[in-house]
């Protein structure tokens, strides 16, 4: 409700400066003094000549002191405003002097020189962070994109001239389209594609992001060259292939030259030992083992590289894990039973997994006459994995580093991909497998674990 003594103010009434208006104010307050004292020198007994005097000095220090009440007020005040202005404009070399005291105006200014300080010091931070981040931007062999909202280009880095092979001052203020980018700015903000730009062509990693400057949309497109990091890893992979490969070959084929030239040598003897027969056909099985040896592993190298993708199907672990447990003959596998458990698995390649497993428990078991149990539970939140587990007593493991290294095996007659091949089958499914030294008694424990899916993993199977 409105105040009925309150008179509203005119928005278009002009007001008075505030130095004017302090002046009025100053002036105003030596009004009541000064009149009471001219009243009673001109109503006195007076001479003229003491009346003008008293009334000249009078007027002149009400004058006087009203123009130094408005300088003091008025002067700290366009310091201050002074101050402010340096401020906003980024000159931060100014400083008040007047500091001392407790008084509200020394407070004010001391409050302004430590806002000064603090402003001062985060443009250098802020500086120091622009001119780091714009070397940063510079250095990375990434091609770096910025567009207003008008797609414009607004920044670009090194890497950005190389790959549209142009300096920066040909290609800023250009429009995305004019430099061959407009259809990245559109569509899925990251994607991977076969692309071919000024500077070369081939596999690219493009992401774009929005962000926001001077309250306009701009684009941050970011351009990566994917084929030299892909044939390098491609590279790496080669030289692994023919480290293992020549590894291999050598163990075999050096016995086989060596015992071809000792064979060729017994038959050109003359006269001939009279064990030469056996002499040769010993020759002749050692060609023949490492021949077979050689075999398998090319064999089990074939098998990995061409381990098709999984087929998945609702498969009940607790069946599977009795049939697997039944087939090992060398010693008896021991079942821990659980819960009944669904998942979506490819029952094939999970079988051929629990199989390398439990025949890799076996064989570590029967060097200390220990034995292999298996066994499976529901984890993770809301039971949303399933663990497989097989444990063994045997003497655990050695050297962890190499054992999913292709090949790699401590077994006399081993190929070397069993874990490789198993691990491969499990996150192919979307699960892991570890192997770790039992942390209670000598031996080995592996963890089988996969996502139940949306077929087993949310119901009990049948039991």
């Amino acid at each position: 409700m409105r105040d009925p003594m309150k008179v509203p103010r005119d928005p278009h009434r002009r007001r008075l400066p505030f130095d004017r208006e302090m002046l009025l104010w100053a002036l105003a307050v030596g009004v009541p003094g000064c009149a009471v004292a001219l009243l009673l020198v001109w109503l006195g007994d007076y001479s003229l000549k003491l009346r003008w005097t008293v009334t000249l000095v009078a007027v002149g220090g009400w004058l006087t002191l009203a123009l130094s009440l408005r300088h003091r007020i008025t002067y700290p005040l366009y310091t201050l405003a002074n101050l402010m202005e340096a401020l906003r404009l980024g000159d931060y070399s100014l400083r008040a002097r007047r500091t001392a005291g407790d008084d509200a105006m020394a407070q004010v200014l001391r409050e302004v020189n430590a806002m000064r300080d603090t402003l001062r010091e985060e443009r250098l931070e802020a500086r120091e962070a622009t001119a780091l981040l714009a070397r940063v931007v510079n250095e990375i062999d990434v091609a770096v994109f910025t567009f207003d909202h008008r797609s414009r280009l607004r920044l670009v880095n090194r890497a950005g001239e190389r790959l549209l092979e142009r300096e920066a001052e040909n290609l800023l203020e250009r429009s995305a389209d004019d430099l061959g980018l407009g259809d990245l700015l559109t569509g899925e903000a990251a994607r991977t594609e076969e692309r071919a730009f000024p500077g070369g062509e081939g596999r690219w990693s493009t992401r774009r992001s929005v962000f926001r400057q001077d309250g306009r949309p701009h684009n941050l497109l970011v351009v990566a060259d994917l084929s030299r990091t892909l044939r390098e890893e491609e590279r790496q992979a080669w030289k692994r292939l023919i480290r293992v490969l020549g590894h291999e070959l050598n163990n075999s084929l050096a016995p086989i030259k060596s015992m071809s030239s000792t064979l060729v040598a017994l038959l050109e003897r003359q006269p001939r030992a009279e064990d030469w027969e056996e002499d040769m056909k010993g020759g002749l099985d050692l060609i023949s083992n490492r021949s077979e040896s050689l075999s398998r592993f090319l064999a089990a190298y074939s098998r990995l590289a061409r381990l098709p993708p999984p087929t998945p199907a609702p498969t009940e672990v607790g069946p599977l894990v009795k049939r697997l447990a039944a087939l090992e003959t060398r010693l008896p596998v021991v079942v821990e039973p659980g819960p009944p458990l669904v998942v979506d698995a490819d029952a094939d390649q999970l079988e051929q997994l629990l199989i390398n497993l439990v025949r890799n428990a076996a064989d570590a078991a029967l060097e200390t006459g220990g034995g292999v149990t298996i066994g499976w539970r529901p984890r993770g939140e809301q039971d949303a994995e399933a663990e497989l587990w097989v444990r063994d007593d045997g003497p655990g493991l050695s050297n962890t580093d190499n054992l999913f290294v292709p090949f790699y095996t401590t077994k006399p007659g081993g190929t070397g991909i069993g874990l490789v091949l198993s691990r491969q089958i499990a996150e192919a499914h979307g699960g892991t497998l570890t192997l770790e030294n039992r942390p209670d008694a000598t031996g080995c424990l592996a963890r089988l674990r996969l996502p139940r899916g949306d077929v087993g993993g949310l119901r009990e199977a049948r039991g």
